[in-house]
């Protein structure tokens, strides 16, 4: 039996937000989440495009989900409290699935930066990207 140790999908338990905009895992990238989510109504922004808003919650849950992958394996639960979060948007996103994954860049005691991809139809031409810098804080 695999434990969430030996699984970083079975410890990714997405937020309320994240299920609201309808993200979803979509699989693993070596060790770290995939995350997708399809075009809907809920988060079109102007007629036919994502909104940026969205495409931002997006890339804020690949970065979360791979730095909680990588704390789970750990055996690390600290609280994750954002520090600054700096989205790029590359190109419009369309009417299509759209995918994110994080990569942990920097990882410490106290800190760790993650750098985040949003693509559709190309993995090789990101529609937007993120760097995420998160204070960790130990739990009581």
């Amino acid at each position: 039996m695999n434990s969430t140790h030996d699984d970083p999908a079975a410890a990714l338990v997405l937020p309320p937000y994240a299920r609201a905009l309808g993200i979803s895992l979509h699989g693993l990238e070596g060790d770290l989440p995939v995350l997708t989510v399809g075009f809907s109504s809920v988060i079109e922004g102007r007629p036919g495009a994502f909104h940026g808003g969205a495409t931002a919650g997006l890339l804020e849950n690949a970065g979360y989900a791979a730095l909680r992958a990588v704390l789970v394996r750990e055996g690390r639960n600290p609280q994750l409290k954002p520090v600054n979060i700096t989205v790029q948007f590359l190109a419009a996103g369309k009417q299509k699935q759209t995918y994110a994954v994080g990569r942990i860049t920097r990882l410490g005691r106290r800190n760790a930066n993650i750098a985040v991809e949003a693509w559709q139809d190309d993995r090789e031409r990101p529609i937007a990207t993120a760097i995420l810098n998160i204070l960790m804080a130990e739990r009581d």
